[in-house]
């Protein structure tokens, strides 16, 4: 299992990546912008998400350091823009952990298969720390 961080953006996803990734002279690995996700036809895309980031990732000396921009109309404070991420790739192990860091906590999106993963969760602890569980497996 190994632990990453994500950054949240209130619109500037985009520059603070092309900086960071020029600060330690490393290549962005992907990005994705909110407009090139497959559509949900109960969630319509706003034009002002369109071309936001969804998800960006630079690889940093073994660790990795994502961003996305908040969603329009989503509360942005600096400060708790920060979420930790559980990268696993036992389904096992992640119900465990998440389901002891939920207790007192709020849970935002249960465990659950995504079009990026296999299994996805993420909640608040009771001390305000923001997690997201990931599972890396290939199958």
């Amino acid at each position: 299992m190994a632990f990453d961080v994500y950054l949240n953006f209130s619109g500037n996803a985009r520059e603070a990546v092309e900086f960071y990734a020029g600060v330690f002279g490393v290549e962005v690995s992907n990005m994705m912008t909110f407009g090139e996700a497959p559509p949900h036809p109960d969630y319509p895309l706003p034009e002002e998400a369109k071309n936001l980031i969804m998800h960006a990732r630079l690889d940093i000396d073994g660790g990795a350091v994502m961003f996305t921009d908040v969603f329009p109309g989503s509360p942005f404070t600096v400060g708790n823009n920060v979420s930790l991420v559980v990268n696993g790739d036992s389904k096992e192990k992640m119900d465990t952990l998440f389901n002891k860091l939920k207790v007192g906590g709020n849970v935002t999106m249960e465990l659950q298969e995504t079009f990026w993963s296999k299994y996805y969760g993420m909640l608040t602890d009771k001390f305000g720390v923001q997690w997201m569980f990931n599972h890396i497996a290939e199958s």
